[in-house]
């Protein structure tokens, strides 16, 4: 369970790790880490609010938007930019959406939808400075983070091959299950009922987005659905 706790670390964040190898059951495994990762992440971000400067808010939330970028390596913004293009460019061709994806070149459409994500983000990180609410970000990140093992236990993935393949074949359902459920009872406890539902609507919109036009979902799909989760979560938790 410590090798597959790294593998989620060294996927979700560029803390530097390091093993030998991992059996394809260590890569399903470290699915069920994905909360945990969300919960370290958000207590760096944390931490690094508790020393930066309430009075100059909106430059404190862009230092803290970069960190938040950087310590995830960009991963899930690379995801919501090449779903953009590839929804734009692709529309009604299963086949040309998918290949759309897997070019690493940015379309105008990529880097309008990356700027105005950011730019919310930057936004709502400023509200949480001003307003000293850090459990808000701390529990966005977790619960955007907890819905990907969701997404790998409702949906097919597409692709077939690749890491998404193997975490698919090898998800550990069971384990899964009881991770979500311990997940969801602690977030009601914490946050109540309203948020939740919320983002399930929005867990549940972006799923159907995935469904209908690819019959599933690909890591890019997934990486842009944990972004905008983010920002749907930080949203409802400033307002609720």
């Amino acid at each position: 369970m410590w090798l597959s706790f790294q593998i989620a670390l060294q996927f979700l964040t560029i803390i530097p790790v390091s093993y030998a190898s991992a059996s394809d059951q260590q890569l399903g495994r470290s699915l069920v880490f994905y909360p945990v990762i969300g919960l370290i992440i958000g207590l760096i971000l944390s931490g690094l609010i508790s020393v930066l400067p309430v009075s100059y808010s909106l430059l404190s939330a862009a230092l803290l938007l970069t960190a938040w970028v950087l310590l995830t390596g960009g991963l899930h913004i690379d995801g919501l930019a090449d779903s953009a293009d590839a929804w734009l460019g692709g529309i009604g061709n299963k086949q040309r959406t998918l290949e759309i994806m897997k070019d690493p070149a940015a379309g105008p459409i990529a880097v309008v939808v990356l700027t105005l994500s950011l730019l919310i983000k930057l936004a709502l990180v400023e509200i949480v400075i001003s307003s000293g609410e850090t459990s808000a970000l701390i529990w966005s990140i977790i619960l955007a983070r907890t819905a990907m093992p969701l997404l790998f236990l409702t949906t097919d993935y597409v692709r077939p091959n690749g890491i998404g393949a193997v975490l698919k074949q090898c998800l550990p359902v069971k384990q899964v299950k009881w991770m979500l459920l311990i997940t969801t009872v602690i977030a009601l406890f914490c946050l109540g009922f309203t948020p939740l539902l919320l983002g399930l609507i929005v867990f549940l919109l972006h799923r159907y987005t995935m469904e209908h036009r690819l019959d599933g979902f690909t890591g890019d799909t997934a990486g842009a659905m944990v972004e905008l989760l983010e920002i749907s979560f930080l949203l409802f938790l400033i307002l609720f």
